[in-house]
């Protein structure tokens, strides 16, 4: 039987950009939206679309080699798993996204002590208690089965909710009065597998390729042509991820520069290029940087 690495997909709001990113990172997976099961154009992984709150239960169990999921749903989880590689991406951005304590506005709640006797609606129950108890605030915390920001004050005095952004908290007229915890997405795998060499090895290298995708979204390549006699001043302008690669152009008086930047940088450093004696200046994309 050939080797096969069963790997699981987290389903829901991760799912399509989790595909997306393993598209970049060179490998098509194609789901249908009916079958659990999506193909993927190498034959060494086999994928099943599992609940991220469910991941860890099924890498721990073996059922499953590997899989994506938040780390939030693994410490709620309570399993030990090692963390291949973490792979900072949400539904809606490239930043970790945080489980917040959240109130209506007007409540006059203010701190977690203010919540003393108190319903906390949220998924996050384990974690959710954990941090109050820690507190040592007495609620009660019960389970939201979605839907949890619409249950204040009705339903529950308070949430523990996961947000990205704060705009649907902020629809619900709650207000963020502490972080419980950040989380952001980890490709965990059981001890079974990383004991076996051959699914040890190919774990590395999607962690590789998925870090290098997820490295390379922020960072912009820079190519231009500079004289000799003003290579040192365009060099004090990069602020280069490692040494640029200077290259000797047929003209012996003149060099080509390659390096890369953080893109949100590229705006200040091509005027700034220009200016040192740079000349045919070119911002181009990447795909993968791995260091």
């Amino acid at each position: 039987m050939a080797n096969k690495l069963r790997l699981g997909i987290p389903k829901g709001s991760l799912q399509d950009a989790t595909i997306a990113l393993f598209k970049r990172a060179g490998w098509n997976i194609y789901a249908d939206g009916r079958s659990y099961f999506p193909s993927i154009d190498d034959p060494e992984i086999e994928c099943m679309l599992i609940r991220a709150q469910e991941m860890a239960r099924y890498v721990d169990h073996g059922v499953l080699d590997a899989g994506l999921t938040g780390i939030d749903w693994v410490r709620e989880s309570g399993l030990e798993l090692t963390s291949v590689t973490t792979l900072t991406y949400a539904k809606q951005s490239r930043r970790k996204v945080r489980w917040v304590l959240a109130v209506p506005e007007g409540s006059g709640f203010e701190k977690a002590e203010d919540l003393e006797g108190k319903i906390i609606a949220t998924e996050l129950v384990e974690t959710s208690k954990r941090y109050f108890a820690e507190k040592g605030v007495n609620v009660k915390v019960e389970f939201s089965w979605g839907a949890t920001e619409v249950k204040p004050p009705m339903l529950a005095d308070a949430i523990v909710e996961v947000t990205e952004t704060g705009s649907s908290l902020r629809a619900n007229h709650l207000k963020i009065i502490d972080t419980v915890m950040e989380s952001e997405t980890h490709l965990i795998a059981g001890k079974n597998a990383l004991a076996d060499e051959w699914k040890a090895a190919k774990l590395n290298q999607i962690a590789t390729m998925l870090r290098g995708a997820i490295d390379a979204q922020s960072q912009v390549g820079l190519m231009l042509n500079v004289k000799r006699e003003n290579l040192e001043a365009v060099l004090n302008v990069l602020p280069a991820l490692n040494s640029p690669t200077v290259s000797q152009l047929s003209d012996s008086e003149w060099v080509a520069v390659n390096t890369i930047v953080e893109e949100r940088t590229a705006r200040d450093v091509i005027p700034r290029l220009k200016a040192a004696g740079g000349a045919g200046i070119v911002e181009y994309p990447l795909n993968k940087v791995v260091i």
